[in-house]
């Protein structure tokens, strides 16, 4: 069991959604660098982790309709699988205008939780062979730990294969 840590300087809507939601989750915050051209392997490094085990949160417009597609951060989003994971024909990635306006967070430290607005989520599945898997908490330098299954809830998402290799 993951112990809730209680840090005022680490509340975000993420953090605050899953506290609401009762969900079991551990804050682990690195120091970010500006200069860090991939944000989702900066973290797998920084935090000494296995980069399957660190998902990187992306938004994408499918039929015109913005979605979230959540990846390990070494594979890339499938825009065909997540088009078809969610019942449409097409995606394109989102603007990231409009990924920070939808969602209230920065580029870069987008969560899955807690988003202004709720968007239809998929997960890819390989984070069900993982027990815990990390994902933004909502600005750069800060990854939640929480089972997948737990961000499948507190997100209303599903599992679909939607990575491949880079």
């Amino acid at each position: 069991m993951m112990a809730k840590r209680a840090d005022a300087s680490a509340g975000t809507p993420a953090t605050v959604a899953l506290a609401r939601a009762g969900i079991a989750f551990t804050v682990h915050a690195y120091e970010h660098d500006p200069r860090a051209a991939a944000y989702g392997l900066e973290a797998a490094e920084k935090l000494g982790l296995d980069p399957d085990r660190v998902f990187k949160t992306l938004l994408a417009s499918v039929d015109g309709t913005l979605a979230v597609g959540i990846v390990p951060v070494a594979m890339q989003l499938d825009l065909k699988a997540l088009a078809q994971a969610l019942g449409g024909k097409r995606a394109e990635m989102a603007d990231p205008v409009v990924a920070e306006r939808k969602t209230g967070y920065v580029v870069g430290g987008i969560s899955p939780i807690g988003q202004k607005t709720a968007l239809p989520t998929v997960l890819d599945e390989s984070a069900i062979l993982c027990e815990t898997i990390y994902v933004s908490g909502g600005r750069r330098g800060l990854d939640l730990e929480l089972a997948p299954d737990d961000l499948i809830a507190v997100t209303a998402g599903r599992y679909a294969p939607i990575a491949r290799a880079r």
